[in-house]
């Protein structure tokens, strides 16, 4: 199936070399020259495997169309004429896979969409709400930051993330993350998930259940 590219680009002729190229790399391009206009067609249609987003354009700035499509975990490529050191930092601290700025050579452009899609299809990362697990390097950033997490605390969030609006016991945490043998209190996991809702600000997502144990909400699913 081809890789679908989501390109929000107000210039036509910018935009159509990129399209152009993209559907001769057997992808499949869908360009948007207003920003607003993208965030509303968001509800009814949002699997894209890709963005390339102008910072600079119509109705809602790329910044802020980057925040509308962080719920659908959809990586992005900034393309943009803004070559200041601030913006460059807004973007790739904010989560941005990459930043590419005008002018620039359509065959560059689609040499970084081929790295970030390989990149981001071949990793074993989790992603859920705002966070993203690294299942392999052991990370967590939230909203593109790194937060440190203890190992169990790590372990436990990776068993919530995989049971995303499932219920969980406290029983059933403690062996998936502390082994059959742990003769502890159930109260570690409370303390834990004290610890995640915290450090991650999971304090509304984190639901307890009462006489049960908990559940991590994602809504976006």
């Amino acid at each position: 199936m081809a890789k679908r590219i989501l390109v929000l680009e107000d210039d036509e002729a910018i935009a159509s070399m990129i399209a152009m190229n993209l559907k001769v790399a057997g992808m499949e391009p869908a360009v948007f020259n207003d920003g607003l206009k993208l965030q509303q067609s968001l509800a009814g249609d949002h699997g894209y495997d890709l963005a390339v987003l102008d910072v600079m354009v119509p109705g809602r700035d790329g910044f802020k169309v980057f925040e509308d499509l962080r719920p659908y975990k959809i990586p992005v490529i900034f393309l943009t004429a803004k070559d200041d050191l601030e913006s460059k930092l807004h973007g790739l601290t904010g989560g941005a896979e990459d930043y590419m700025v005008k002018p620039f050579q359509v065959l560059e452009l689609l040499v970084r969409v081929e790295k970030v899609l390989a990149r981001t299809a071949g990793r074993d990362v989790l992603r859920v709400l705002d966070l993203e697990i690294d299942l392999d390097g052991h990370k967590v950033r939230k909203n593109g930051v790194e937060t440190a997490l203890k190992p169990m605390e790590f372990d436990l969030l990776v068993v919530l993330a995989k049971n995303r609006n499932i219920a969980v016991s406290r029983e059933d945490l403690i062996g998936m993350v502390w082994g059959s043998g742990y003769l502890g209190e159930t109260r570690t996991v409370d303390v834990h998930i004290g610890q995640l809702r915290k450090k991650l600000g999971l304090q509304k997502a984190i639901k307890t259940v009462p006489k049960l144990g908990y559940r991590l909400e994602d809504d976006s699913l």
